[in-house]
């Protein structure tokens, strides 16, 4: 099944069952293979690419006007994008926003990230629920050069997200104290200068808003790799230890995350909280399993229950994987839970504070009706010092 081609297409989608989208390619030339998800979000095309929950992925865009406030430094979740590619309907319009510095189009071939435009993505989108993240092989090329049997090859040939560990790939290189906090007019982000708590956070992909949600909770955060060890977690001697949100398949990521998890949970009684990733990583070292999502979730618009109080926060998620809320231990609770589906996006210990949940509290992009997470971490740990 082919999509009807325009006169001269310059890029070509192939889906690993031999499906074809022509289409007009943009960004960087060249050919990459991932697995292709959308997103429904209508804002934050800059903060998904650069999100590095992303790695391994090309992203599809449900919403059609994507280009039109450009890009600006300030709103890169990572130095560099991390999703392997993009998928529009319409070739991007001009930037159009006091904010911009750059065109999306001129953004994305600096950065080496290949796009295609001109894209049916209501009848991909259709796909991708239907039979589950395609693997897919897109290719740009300015003379409409395609070996289409190479490509459908290279899609077919791409090894998936289950097994692997993208975590490593994607994490800092070595730590680094954080201090930025959330965005404010008119300055931009301040800095954090009058901090009440010590937190390090583990980076299995950090998005950059997030460690400004810590700051702006009042915590002094210092950032270590995915593979840190419990030893190099404390020997900061942190109030709180926080995990992040990050790509991949959790159990891979789990080999070397979870132990350290489960030492940290032994050997102290200090507040722990997770998002995304780490919410999967902390379901595991507490006993829990995950599983792989047919497409997953990825959007900004992912009505979530607060089991503990009835109120429905609408969230910003990504992630492909889930915690199977049937596998977890006793002294460990469910306490968010999708509305779309039922999935599980939350856990919590019963006798400590040890929580994650499944979504993006620090909504970039997306609501904010989740922020108080944070604050509920720095409650915890102001709890835990008055009991000192």
């Amino acid at each position: 099944m082919t999509q009807s081609a325009p006169s001269k297409p310059t890029a070509c989608l192939a889906l690993a069952d031999g499906t074809l989208f022509y289409g007009v390619g943009f960004g960087a030339t060249g050919q990459t293979t991932a697995e292709l998800c959308f997103n429904t979000a209508m804002t934050g095309y800059q903060e998904i690419m650069t999100d590095p929950s992303y790695a391994g992925q090309i992203v599809t865009f449900t919403f059609p006007h994507i280009g039109n406030v450009g890009v600006t430094p300030e709103d890169d979740e990572t130095a560099d994008p991390v999703a392997a590619g993009m998928v529009v309907k319409w070739d991007p319009t001009l930037a159009s926003n006091w904010r911009a510095t750059e065109e999306l189009k001129t953004w994305l071939e600096r950065r080496g990230r290949i796009a295609i435009g001109g894209i049916d993505t209501r009848r991909l989108t259709r796909a991708i629920r239907q039979q589950g993240a395609p693997h897919v092989a897109l290719a740009h090329d300015p003379e409409g050069n395609f070996d289409i049997e190479a490509l459908v090859a290279a899609a077919r040939g791409f090894a998936g997200l289950e097994g692997m560990d993208l975590a490593k790939e994607v994490t800092c290189a070595q730590s680094y104290r954080w201090d930025e906090m959330r965005w404010a007019w008119p300055d931009g982000y301040p800095k954090q200068d009058a901090p009440r708590h010590k937190v390090v956070a583990l980076d299995y992909g950090a998005k950059r808003n997030i460690l400004r949600c810590l700051a702006s909770a009042g915590c002094d955060v210092t950032v270590l790799p995915a593979t840190a060890t419990a030893a190099e977690v404390l020997a900061h001697n942190p109030d709180g230890v926080f995990l992040s949100n990050g790509p991949g398949d959790p159990a891979a990521t789990g080999e070397y995350a979870v132990p350290m998890i489960k030492e940290i949970l032994d050997t102290t009684q200090l507040p722990v909280f997770g998002i995304c990733l780490g919410h999967q990583m902390l379901a595991l070292a507490l006993g829990g399993q995950t599983v792989k999502m047919n497409h997953g979730h990825h959007g900004a618009n992912h009505p979530v229950k607060d089991l503990d109080t009835g109120k429905v926060e609408i969230t910003s998620m990504n992630h492909g994987f889930a915690v199977d809320a049937q596998s977890l231990p006793a002294g460990v609770v469910e306490t968010h839970k999708s509305l779309f589906d039922g999935s599980n996006c939350g856990i919590r210990m019963t006798d400590r504070p040890v929580y994650s949940v499944q979504y993006h509290p620090e909504a970039s992009p997306g609501p904010q009706d989740s922020f108080y997470l944070f604050e509920r971490f720095s409650a915890a740990m102001d709890e835990q010092k008055a009991q000192a």
